[in-house]
């Protein structure tokens, strides 16, 4: 199908799921990057007046805030601003001395981050009796390339099922500005952090791996080791049968 029917039947999909589910709208959390800037503009079009995207800089690029606010204003989203350092910062303080390689520390505390915006959302759904909307695309879900109980917890992810390049093809189509379809994409979780950099490939090759199972033997490897590496991130939590 083309971008005006996957738009379409998402905006659909989202509006079922909803009111399915008892609620009255959608919230998300708007990070400046194309996945999200994606989503909250769906979410708008299902419920034009029952819909909340916020802004949750946690020592953040200031950047990252003045996209999602560019977004926002294009197509007019409500928004609400939370800022988390200072709750980040006082959690830090009180977890045990860090007794772990620096790059160990760094991933633990940029999980945080997530987190705290995750405890936000729910915070403001169950104010609201809204569903909370997740920005993850097939690309980021199948290698585990979100934080478990973070970004993963959400209520319905809409973008799921789209590889990145599908996404970056309804961007053009809603007209999200160019410059964050270019981008770089990242989670923003510390200075200089890019989701390639970190998954040691890119999209594109892992797309093509996705469609059409074609990589070097290397690549695939990476790949497939990912996946069953992360298997418990996409499924319930396990429970003993006895």
């Amino acid at each position: 199908m083309d971008a005006e029917q996957l738009a379409e039947k998402l905006v659909s999909w989202i509006r079922e799921k909803v009111l399915s589910a008892g609620c009255q709208g959608v919230v998300l959390g708007m990070s400046g990057g194309v996945d999200s800037s994606i989503l909250a503009v769906l979410c708008h079009r299902a419920f034009p007046q029952n819909m909340l995207g916020v802004l949750m800089p946690c020592h953040s690029s200031q950047e990252d805030e003045e996209y999602a606010r560019v977004v926002a204003s294009k197509f007019n989203i409500p928004t609400e601003v939370v800022v988390l350092d200072a709750v980040l910062d006082a959690l830090l303080k009180v977890l045990p001395p860090d007794k772990v390689e620096p790059d160990v520390i760094r991933l633990a505390e940029a999980n945080l981050k997530v987190r705290l915006r995750m405890l936000t959302l729910y915070y403001f759904a169950n104010r609201l009796k809204y569903l909370v909307a997740g920005a993850s695309n097939r690309s980021e879900l199948s290698v585990g390339y979100f934080t478990k109980y973070g970004d993963g917890g959400v209520d319905i992810i809409p973008l799921g099922n789209l590889v990145k390049e599908q996404v970056r093809e309804l961007a053009r189509f809603l007209g999200i500005p160019q410059e964050i379809i270019d981008r770089p994409p990242s989670a923003g979780l510390w200075p200089g952090q890019t989701d390639e950099g970190e998954l040691g490939f890119s999209y594109e090759e892992l797309d093509r791996y996705l469609a059409t199972g074609e990589a070097s033997s290397e690549l695939r490897q990476r790949i497939e080791s990912m996946i069953a590496a992360t298997e418990h991130k996409r499924l319930p939590p396990s429970v003993a049968g006895f």
